[in-house]
């Protein structure tokens, strides 16, 4: 395919695997040096395993540097700040993975840098300015997605209706009264308002709403082809799906075309490896864990993080036009890490809200593969005189860290002692994993 002259389809894309690696590797050496002079936490990486980053020339190079987890963020969050307060436009912070949300600071440059992403990614997924998108999710509660797309949308010249998440009267009234063309949204969430129209007598299926752009979740196997929650979906309306993946932290995203075999990479704005548990790279059809350096970020900009998500890579050009490298879709989970409704949750995060609610008394986290195929969280609990009335209480403690709430059960103290204690484990148990595995 010849390469198109459409700003938020960039030529890079379009070039071949060698010049991509070559325009990174120059990127590279700027990100390297903004680094070694803004940042903290990296100045003190630098000096402490004697590296030079003048002799480091390209990706093949960064065996030389340390990877950054996410628990050096949470631990020294203000030490990844490069600029003054006095540059910072918008406070972000992370759902919480690890206990405590970390705040990233986003300066207007950052804030340009997020629409350009979110524009050229609506590109990648078929979105022009003749389009007009319904927003299903938050744009408020710090929360970093709902606000990029709202900036993308607007730099790619399309129209855009705030309707934010849950309540399928009103997602459905908006439909009926705008005529929008496309929505984003959690996949399960598309569920919900197929089942409502249902329920309603609502003609869905000729609706205006052609395409849906995913978050949170994936649609696809690890071959691309429909998982259950894809498949239910299209099974009730044939609409176009575009999966989407990305996070606070790398402040952009791998968005599929219409071909819908995988996400493709953006090289102008971040370089990502694909890693062993040895942090070695891995070749192409191995498992490897998603690691990432941004380039252009200015407030919080990061070197080899290690997302904890782990995937295949394809690098065999796209009959789209693009040939960046494509992420599939993301099958494994470091440890214990959870999907849960499009935030990414690890047990900790829901430890710490449990041991802060004063009556309960015990408890177990159990996470479950649901009937969609997705990630489903009951906190099985027990306390003095506590039941039923509860839950919403319970709830509520949960939104507010986290944005999501689980099921809950309440259960006898003797039942949660007996699943916390059996005779095979040295340690009491609080987290139990029955998902399905692949």
């Amino acid at each position: 395919m010849p390469i198109m002259n459409n700003k938020f389809f960039p030529e890079i894309e379009q070039t071949s695997l060698e010049n991509i690696q070559k325009y990174q590797n120059n990127r590279l050496h700027e990100a390297l040096e903004y680094l070694g002079a803004n940042s903290l936490f990296y100045k003190d990486m630098f000096q402490k395993h004697r590296i030079d980053i003048r002799k480091i020339k390209s990706v093949e190079d960064f065996a030389q540097i340390p990877v950054t987890m996410k628990d050096d963020l949470q631990n020294q969050n203000s030490d990844f700040l490069c600029v003054p307060k006095t540059k910072i436009i918008d406070y972000i912070t992370t759902s919480g993975t690890m206990g405590n949300p970390v705040t990233f600071a986003m300066t207007d440059k950052d804030l340009d840098r997020l629409a350009y992403n979110e524009a050229i990614s609506f590109t990648c997924a078929g979105g022009s300015p003749t389009d007009v998108y319904q927003l299903m999710t938050t744009i408020d509660r710090r929360f970093m997605a709902g606000l990029a797309y709202f900036m993308g949308i607007r730099a790619l010249g399309a129209g855009i209706v705030r309707v934010g998440n849950g309540i399928p009267e009103l997602q459905w009234d908006t439909i009926n009264r705008i005529k929008p063309n496309s929505i984003i949204a959690v996949p399960s969430f598309i569920l919900k308002i197929i089942e409502f129209a249902e329920r309603r007598g609502i003609d869905y299926c000729n609706s205006s709403i052609k395409n849906a752009v995913c978050i949170g979740e994936p649609l696809r196997n690890t071959d691309f082809s429909p998982n259950t929650l894809g498949r239910r979906i299209q099974e009730k309306w044939r609409l176009r799906l575009f999966s989407t993946y990305a996070s606070t932290e790398m402040a952009t995203s791998f968005t599929e075309c219409s071909q819908g075999i995988g996400g493709h990479h953006h090289p102008e704005l971040i370089i990502v490896e694909f890693l062993d548990d040895n942090n070695n790279p891995v070749a192409e059809g191995e498992p490897g864990e998603v690691t990432i350096t941004t380039l252009g970020v200015e407030g919080m900009p990061l070197l080899r993080f290690k997302t904890g998500d782990i995937c295949y890579h394809h690098t065999e050009p796209c009959k789209c036009g693009r040939n960046t490298i494509r992420l599939g879709p993301i099958f494994g989970r470091k440890n214990q890490m959870i999907k849960y409704k499009g935030t990414t949750l690890y047990p900790p995060a829901l430890y710490d809200i449990l041991d802060n609610i004063d009556y309960i008394s015990n408890y177990i986290v159990e996470v479950y593969t649901n009937q969609i195929g997705t990630d489903e969280i009951r906190i099985r609990v027990s306390g003095k005189n506590i039941g039923e009335e509860k839950e919403t209480d319970i709830k509520d403690h949960f939104r507010t860290k986290l944005r999501v709430a689980p099921l809950i059960s309440f259960e006898h103290e003797s039942a949660l002692q007996k699943l916390q204690f059996p005779e095979t484990s040295r340690k009491p148990i609080k987290f139990i994993d029955n998902r399905e595995k692949n």
